[in-house]
């Protein structure tokens, strides 16, 4: 299937996996390549050039297909050395980067004179406006149903992905939600040229998360995440468990007056314990409503091939008979 994000991308399916804390490992990234998708390293996994240097270079020797790497910005007192992060990216010809949090206009020329594709994740029209403005090649458009910070608006893809598809030149997939051939379909239908899959892939056999973590989507319906940190202007979607219900009641009985410090046990350093350790509840960990589509463990091979041969007999069978 050629899309113009298969052509931006040189991929051969339009399917991103998107950069996932401690998820986003070289393991998972050359599966997804190698099944014709792109892959993603999730680079403040590594944290520093040193480490995300090495990633890279097992990801290269997992995979001669293009991926990605992840690199979120996010205000901080200390902040990662993006600097450093970028020159390894850079000196590693890595093809694509795909960026989140805020505005990436101060890496931009370095990445671009390089010669790598940049996607930027989107909450909203406007920033995907922005985004476009400032060079970015594509856009990854996320609704609210997904995993994560799903930003302030509370827009779902129903609405989002069609008034992307209105507004921007540059092309976009959609990101929330996103499970099967059926969101795939679905999301080309709104306007957008592929699809995001984050929750999805975590689910799958070349993930390097303790299976607790992929047994938990699977045992989970649409009803089971949560939205945490709405009063600190950071929503994030969440899996349900006692840490998160510990949070959501120190959030109801503070209320305005809630602080970061307050909450800090329940998100704090939590991933590793969850990721790798998989002591369920040791905090909240991100997770899309999409983990009520999700009811297997396949291979990335198995679950990327069987999305893009039923998005086919759902394009020419399915909506062809109508």
């Amino acid at each position: 299937m050629k899309t113009k994000i298969t052509e931006l991308f040189g991929i051969e399916h339009p399917i991103i996996q998107g950069g996932m804390h401690h998820v986003g490992f070289a393991e998972l990234a050359a599966a997804v390549s190698n099944a014709g998708g792109l892959g993603t390293i999730t680079g403040l996994t590594q944290g520093t050039p040193e480490k995300l240097a090495n990633e890279i270079a097992r990801c290269q020797d997992m995979t001669d297909k293009p991926f990605a790497v992840n690199l979120t910005f996010l205000p901080s007192l200390t902040p990662p050395d993006y600097p450093g992060l970028v020159k390894v990216i850079v000196d590693a010809g890595v093809p694509v980067v795909e960026t989140a949090g805020r505005n990436p206009a101060a890496y931009l020329p370095a990445l671009k004179d390089a010669g790598i594709k940049v996607i930027h994740k989107c909450t909203s029209v406007r920033h995907s406006l922005k985004a476009q403005s400032i060079g970015c090649d594509a856009v990854s458009v996320d609704g609210f149903e997904c995993g994560g910070h799903p930003g302030e608006d509370d827009i779902p893809n129903f609405i989002l992905l069609p008034r992307a598809a209105d507004e921007l030149e540059i092309p976009f997939v959609a990101s929330g939600g996103m499970a099967d051939a059926r969101s795939l379909v679905a999301a080309m239908a709104l306007g957008a040229e592929g699809m995001n899959m984050g929750t999805r892939f975590i689910a799958t056999q070349d993930a390097p998360v303790h299976q607790n973590v992929k047994e938990a989507i699977v045992n989970a319906t649409e009803l089971d995440t949560r939205l945490i940190m709405r009063s600190l202007t950071n929503t994030e979607r969440v899996l349900n468990n006692e840490a998160v219900e510990r949070l959501i009641e120190k959030e109801k009985a503070l209320g305005d007056k809630l602080r970061f410090e307050d909450i800090v046990d329940e998100v704090a350093g939590v991933y590793p314990k969850i990721m790798h350790e998989g002591t369920m509840e040791a905090g909240a960990w991100s997770c899309g409503m999409v983990a009520g589509l999700v009811n297997d463990i396949p291979t990335v091979d198995e679950l990327i091939s069987g999305i893009m041969s039923d998005a086919e007999s759902i394009i020419k069978a399915r909506l062809g008979n109508f």
